[in-house]
């Protein structure tokens, strides 16, 4: 007899849309920003056999949320979005954008991030949203996590911590590093995606293994705390992986099927409010 979870939607934990017609951006390399509007990924979406994502606000258009709202209004529901704002946003514009289906502020904190948002913004802004119940989106150097991590035990509202941690360098599963990310997730009060792995593996397709341990360590050691996505459409990415081979790899990373419907469906179904 099936259950009310099981009959839960997939869900693409992070993706970013880029209608470059109507928001147009600098282009600052051949292969980044990708013009890759909504409607493409609803596309790709149905054919990953998916039902849900969560939008995430590109770095490109800084503070402007517009194009992410659009395509979250596109969404029809089935959708929620990571925006970018500064701290002092009003009350009334924070329970605005709730209403709309965001719950949380990305925070990009890596070399060449963009500089929009900053670790001196990240308490102000972790305090002004916690009463709504959203999130802190972090995507930092895995590296400096044990340096943080004071920092981000302090925060009032909970943590998702971007692309298996995003070791610039890969590490390997004993680093203290990584160590401490595992420390982090068994707090209960972070999450981390398995994604991305393309971005910083050294070892490369099909399999990304240097950066595939570590995911594979999450997956079946902290699977409560797991989430799966894409990072379509792959901005920097002159090589463009394939999207379906990206979810083939939580499979295999995932240690059963039901760890594989936690991490996939349950997980986000909880985080995001769906």
């Amino acid at each position: 007899m099936q259950t009310e979870e099981t009959l839960l939607p997939g869900c693409d934990c992070h993706i970013h849309v880029y209608d470059l017609d109507r928001y147009p951006i600098p282009q600052k390399d051949p292969v980044s920003p990708p013009q890759a509007p909504w409607s493409a990924y609803a596309k790709l979406q149905t054919a990953l056999g998916l039902g849900r994502s969560v939008i995430v606000q590109p770095m490109g258009y800084g503070l402007d949320n517009r194009c992410t709202l659009d395509a979250l209004a596109s969404a029809q529901g089935s959708a929620r979005a990571i925006v970018a704002l500064e701290p002092d946003t009003a009350r009334h514009e924070l329970d605005r954008l709730n209403a709309l289906g965001v719950v949380g502020v990305r925070f990009m904190l890596i070399p060449g991030g963009g500089g929009t948002m900053t670790w001196a913004k990240l308490p102000l802004i972790a305090e002004e949203i916690a009463a709504l119940g959203w999130h802190i989106n972090l995507q930092l150097d895995g590296r400096d996590l044990p340096q943080y991590a004071p920092l981000l035990m302090s925060l009032p509202c909970p943590v998702v911590i971007d692309h298996i941690g995003k070791f610039l360098e890969p590490v390997e599963p004993e680093d203290p590093a990584f160590n401490c990310l595992r420390k982090l997730l068994d707090t209960g009060r972070f999450h981390v995606k398995l994604s991305a792995a393309y971005e910083t593996s050294r070892i490369g397709p099909p399999d990304y293994e240097d950066v595939g341990a570590l995911a594979r360590v999450l997956a079946r050691e902290h699977t409560e705390r797991c989430l799966w996505a894409s990072n379509w459409p792959h901005p920097t990415q002159a090589i463009r992986p394939d999207d379906e081979g990206l979810l083939h790899m939580l499979r295999d990373w995932a240690p059963t099927p039901s760890a594989y419907d936690r991490i996939l469906c349950k997980n986000p179904h909880v985080l995001y409010q769906f």
